[in-house]
């Protein structure tokens, strides 16, 4: 078994950061990353705002800050974490690792479509990736559902390449930044529907060819023609194999300012705590403060 002082699992801002830390300060680091580096930043288009880089594609900061968390010495591997046994982290495929102290920095994964044959068009007419897949649908309607700051800032993007862009909203205001919303309101090729949810899935030709949506007020319907559905309709903390004696309600990690848990030696970073903003900023804050505590628990328990 191969022993760490610290062991961080999840390569995203928060985990990356809490390994510049901790292997500045000399320890043995090893991150486990269960999909792609650099976390939710892969999949984003442009970032406007973190400190000091007025604008920067999501692929660009997460190669970036990938390259900086190695830089001082830490390990990078792929493999998704099974269990936890005390301090020791059981991968699937079988690998054993032991630490000093753990890291959970697993961030949150997209809440999919509920409808009738989502699964079923998942990678062929709905995505949840608009950097990923929008370059399939150049010069074609499409559909964005969500009205926080992942829906509006998506839409930008797919707007550059789709024909026309509808996107729905449950309620008559959005809940993004407001200089965001003034870009989409301006956009001609976005369209703003509000106070409607998906109803079903149109279907012609075993392929989508537009969403029904429902009037919350009403209960009427109507059907947007589109050939790509984008939800952005929420997320979930990626806590399956974390102690439930750590966990809230909703999944979350309960850490407190320190960013340590219940669970001596385990502490927890970034979206998948519970806290009030998740942004890319205060993940990397959390990893700072997770790493730094760390290396003072270690410093006392030698």
């Amino acid at each position: 078994m191969e022993k760490y002082d610290v062991v961080i699992i999840g390569a995203g801002p928060a985990g990356l950061t809490a390994a510049i830390y901790a292997s500045r300060a000399n320890l043995e680091v090893l991150i486990i990353e269960a999909a792609v580096n650099g976390g939710k930043l892969s999949k984003t288009y442009e970032i406007e705002n973190y400190p000091g880089i007025e604008s920067i594609s999501g692929l660009e900061l997460a190669e970036q800050l990938t390259k900086h968390g190695q830089k001082f010495g830490a390990k990078l591997i792929s493999g998704e974490v099974k269990k936890i046994e005390d301090k020791k982290v059981v991968l699937s495929d079988g690998r054993e690792f032991e630490a000093g102290a753990l890291i959970i920095a697993t961030g949150t994964k997209e809440r999919t479509l509920d409808l009738p044959r989502a699964d079923e068009f998942t990678g062929r007419g709905i995505s949840y990736c608009a950097v990923c897949d929008g370059f399939f649908y150049r010069n074609k309607e499409i559909a964005i559902i969500g009205g926080g700051n992942s829906a509006l800032e998506e839409a930008l993007y797919l707007a550059s390449l789709a024909a026309k862009v509808t996107i729905i909203i449950r309620r008559d205001v959005f809940r993004a930044d407001a200089s965001v919303i003034d870009r989409v309101k301006a956009n001609e090729k976005i369209e703003i529907i509000t106070k409607h949810v998906p109803n079903a899935l149109v279907i012609e030709d075993d392929r989508i060819s537009g969403l029904q949506i429902r009037n919350v007020d009403t209960d009427e319907t109507m059907v947007v023609p589109c050939k790509g559905i984008f939800p952005y309709i929420g997320a979930d903390p990626c806590t399956d194999f974390v102690d439930p004696a750590i966990l809230d309600d909703k999944g979350y990690i309960i850490a407190n300012n320190d960013m340590s848990t219940a669970i001596e030696g385990i502490y927890a970073a970034g979206d998948c705590i519970r806290k009030d903003l998740r942004q890319v900023v205060t993940a990397c804050n959390d990893g700072a403060i997770a790493a730094n505590s760390i290396i003072k628990y270690l410093k006392e328990k030698a």
